[in-house]
């Protein structure tokens, strides 16, 4: 088979495995924290076993390394708790959707990390996203679980933007595996302290399940997107990623036999349209201020 059209149909994988990630909010009997821990400790193991395996060092450059690593971890496991805490309350169609308001929060970030100036597309964007948003909540009150639960879902979508935007400029010159090993093993002392006893006593079907979103539906996925991305360009990478919500809420219709709403699937069109266009505009800007870098040259 051809290695693009290989690497492509991998991408679609690794896509839809990260996209079922939140089904397990809802399968496995725990908090979101409990969740948290149990996925980074089993992703942290095989994921290092993949860093070494590849003939990576296991160590970092130099300490200002180090302490961006344990920054970058400590704010993915903010993350990831604030992930499935949004799915816990509002379920998981509206809890990614929420969620996927990251590329756009990310569009509002980057003049504060990059030293550019937002054009009225973006602002444009931020508006569609806000109605979308809007649609999706049903009541104005913090007392409604899939209010309060699209609230966690925008604040676990800052932290996201947040990280990835802080690791594009400190932390790119690390390869994503060894990347997402570090920062999950920041995680895991970060939230040995606050596991509940239900995590201590908990059955065999939830360690299975921990175990499977640790590895299968984590580690697997994130070294997979390394071999991936040789064979394809970043921007193909990015709007494959855009259909994690679509994946998603399949997923949670199939599986777990939820009914979106009309408002639910036309808030999340909005929001992930608007991804979509950030995505696509984001790397014709990129490749614009290439080409006039060149010249300049």
């Amino acid at each position: 088979m051809d290695p693009v059209k290989k690497s492509l149909i991998s991408l679609h994988l690794t896509v839809m495995l990260l996209g079922g990630t939140a089904l397990f909010s809802q399968l496995i009997s725990l908090n979101s924290l409990d969740i948290t821990f149990g996925r980074s400790a089993f992703a942290c193991i095989l994921l290092w076993a993949f860093v070494k395996f590849s003939g990576e060092s296991l160590r970092l450059n130099n300490q200002k390394d180090y302490l961006m690593g344990i920054l970058l971890g400590v704010i993915m496991a903010m993350h990831w708790v604030t992930y499935f805490m949004a799915m816990q309350y509002a379920g998981v169609s509206v809890g990614i959707i929420a969620l996927f308001t990251f590329p756009v929060i990310t569009v509002l970030l980057e003049p504060y990390f990059e030293g550019i100036k937002l054009v009225w597309q973006d602002i444009a964007s931020a508006l569609v996203v806000l109605f979308g948003i809007a649609l999706i909540v049903p009541d104005i009150s913090l007392d409604n679980d899939i209010t309060l639960g699209v609230l966690i879902g925008v604040i676990s979508a800052f932290l996201y933007s947040l990280r990835n935007l802080l690791h594009r400029k400190h932390f790119s010159h690390y390869s994503g595996s060894k990347a997402m090993a570090f920062q999950t093993l920041v995680i895991c002392p970060c939230l040995i302290w606050f596991i509940s006893d239900d995590f201590v006593v908990m059955g065999q079907q939830n360690l299975l399940l921990l175990f499977l979103l640790g590895t299968i539906f984590t580690a697997v996925p994130h070294a997979m997107v390394a071999n991936a991305l040789k064979h394809l360009r970043a921007k193909t990478f990015s709007l494959v990623a855009c259909m994690q919500p679509f994946y998603g809420v399949v997923f949670a219709i199939i599986m777990l036999n939820e009914q979106p709403t009309w408002q639910t699937l036309l808030g999340g069109l909005l929001v992930i349209s608007a991804a979509i266009y950030e995505t696509i505009n984001t790397h014709k800007t990129h490749k614009r201020n290439l080409r006039q870098a060149q010249v300049c040259k």
